[in-house]
Formats: structure tokens, C-alpha cells, sequence
């Protein structure tokens, strides 16, 4: 497991009890954000970094994953979780293996974690879970994923029940238990893809 700590300003814009939005608008462009860990699961080397992007939900600034790799992730560990929510704004640019998107919660660490995605090359979304560096998946839907264009992903889960949102419409409701207990919550992408998150949401 490869992993980058670097500390910079972060900045919150939304908050009420249990509940944090990140913008990521006073963080230096070029650097991650403050508490952020980067990686990959499997090999690859991806980039991280917050960048200027006039079209951000809430701009100036976003978090783009523009190198590649297997699994590249990106978490926050300020954040630790049984049951909650996570969400992201995300906005699939390029790749020609995948335009994913996604959000991760129980991170344990870049091997053992749970994930959901949405795809713009096959445009659909897909929960999975991640143990010893293996990916499984859980469930499929398909959903209408436009490249170069924002759409918000919502996962809600507790105990066994996981719900999946794209765009505010539900597309997965199911029950699993393969990655249980707390654990950190972030973002995701898959092989070449490049996309840019904004406006990243968690609590509990």
C-alpha cells in the first residue's frame, strides 16, 4: 500500500450536528488536503492534489485524481464511522479503461474497505467490497453517468443496510456484511480514469 500525508488548510463549509461538508476551497493547489491520505489498492501510481477548477460546485478549488492505478483512493481519517453517511460531487473527465467516481467508508486501510461507484463509460453503479486487496461485487444497477458533467453520489449504511444514490434517484438498497466496524470514509476511482471531487459530505 502506497500512502502521502500532507498537511494544508482544509476548509469546512457546511456543518450542523453530525454532519461535514469539505470544499476544499482554502487548501494550496497542488497538495493534498489537511488529514487527507492518499493511495492505491494494488499497483499504480496515481495523483492527488487540489486544483483550481472554475466549474466546481463550489468553487475555485476541487480534489482531482489525474495519474492512474489499480484502486486509487483518497481518504479522510479526521473522520471514523460505524454508521452514517458519505457523499461527493464528482465529475468524470477522461479514461479509456473507466470514468469512475466514487465514495469508500470503514476504510481499515487501502486493502479492507467498502466502496461504491458510478461509471460513466458503462454507465451504471456498482457497490463492491474490498478485503485483502480484493475487490467483490456486491450489486449492480444501471443509471445514466454523463462524462464531463457533475453528479452527486450519496451512500447511507447501517449495520447490514446499505443505500446507494446517484443524482437523487436510489439505485441499490441491499444488505451486507462483509466489511463491518468503523472506519475512515473518502473518495475513489478506478484504472485511467481522471475525475474531480467537490463538496465532499460525511457524518454520522
Amino acid at each position: 500500500m502506497k500512502m502521502a500525508v500532507l498537511g494544508v488548510a482544509a476548509s469546512v463549509v457546511a456543518a450542523s450536528i453530525g454532519a461535514t461538508t469539505i470544499d476544499f476551497d482554502q487548501d494550496r493547489p497542488g497538495a493534498l488536503p489537511l488529514g487527507w491520505s492518499a493511495g492505491v489498492t494494488g499497483s499504480g501510481s496515481p495523483r492527488w492534489a487540489v486544483e483550481p477548477d472554475p466549474s466546481a460546485p463550489s468553487s475555485p478549488n476541487a480534489l482531482k485524481q489525474s495519474g492512474s492505478g489499480t484502486f486509487p483512493w483518497c481518504v479522510t481519517k479526521n473522520a471514523v464511522l460505524q454508521d452514517g453517511f458519505v457523499e461527493v460531487k464528482f465529475k468524470p473527465l477522461s479514461g479509456k479503461q473507466d470514468q469512475a467516481g466514487g465514495v469508500v467508508w470503514r476504510w481499515k486501510d487501502g486493502n479492507n474497505y467498502s466502496v461504491a461507484r458510478a461509471n460513466a463509460l458503462e454507465n451504471n453503479v456498482t457497490l463492491y467490497y474490498t478485503a485483502g486487496g480484493r475487490r467483490t461485487s456486491i450489486m449492480e444497477a444501471d443509471a445514466p453517468v454523463a462524462a464531463n458533467a457533475w453528479h452527486a453520489l450519496r451512500v447511507q449504511f447501517a449495520g447490514k443496510r446499505i443505500v446507494v444514490w446517484l443524482d437523487g434517484k436510489t439505485y441499490i438498497d441491499v444488505e451486507d456484511s462483509h466489511i463491518e466496524g468503523a472506519g475512515a470514509v473518502g473518495v475513489w476511482t478506478k484504472a485511467d480514469s481522471v475525475t474531480t471531487f467537490d463538496d465532499f459530505g460525511y457524518g454520522g
